[in-house]
């Protein structure tokens, strides 16, 4: 939304209609509101946001715009914040041809995972994307293994496996037992 003064607000639509509800976050429910594809990791684990917060749902919505699809996805919204917090999206160019590595670049540094290396403002942002020129690109190996991905089927399966050898392991130490006995 534009302001009378030309302030920009970013406006998340996708929570009007439940203005008095609570979001889950992985870490608590939560006041703060936001939805699964544009909430950034910090707001995931439950922290509060910022303005790196913001320009975090404005690298989305630019992914968005110049891709045709959200950056993360999942079956269902916890899906969809597990994914942001584990893995890489697909690289953008790979999407869109198109885009320029200048341009990944900056879509990138929005969607950092660590607030401390994102843009600080959207002011930053804006910049860059007024002078796609002057954006040096940064190696990023995480970005490569985009393929990689890591699921939380897996974790849990293993969590399960050791569950389930807790009480065979005390089974065997009874077993030790009785015999000494």
């Amino acid at each position: 939304m534009v302001g009378a003064d030309d302030t920009i607000r970013l406006i998340d639509f996708g929570i009007a209609a439940a203005a008095g509800a609570r979001r889950l976050t992985f870490a608590h429910f939560s006041r703060s509101m936001g939805t699964p594809d544009y909430i950034s990791p910090e707001q995931v684990r439950g922290k509060r946001g910022d303005a790196r917060s913001d320009v975090y749902a404005l690298g989305v919505i630019l992914y968005e715009m110049l891709t045709g699809t959200v950056p993360f996805t999942g079956a269902n919204p916890f899906a969809v914040m597990n994914d942001r917090l584990l893995n890489q999206p697909r690289p953008p160019r790979e999407l869109n041809p198109a885009i320029t590595p200048q341009v990944q670049e900056i879509i990138y540094r929005a969607l950092e995972r660590e607030p401390k290396n994102r843009y600080a403002s959207a002011r930053e942002l804006a910049h860059d994307l007024e002078h796609p020129e002057e954006v040096g690109l940064t190696p990023r190996p995480d970005a490569e293994r985009w393929k990689h991905r890591q699921s939380p089927q897996l974790r849990r399966a293993l969590m399960y496996g050791a569950l389930v050898l807790i009480p065979v392991a005390i089974f065997v130490v009874l077993l030790l037992v009785a015999r000494r006995q």
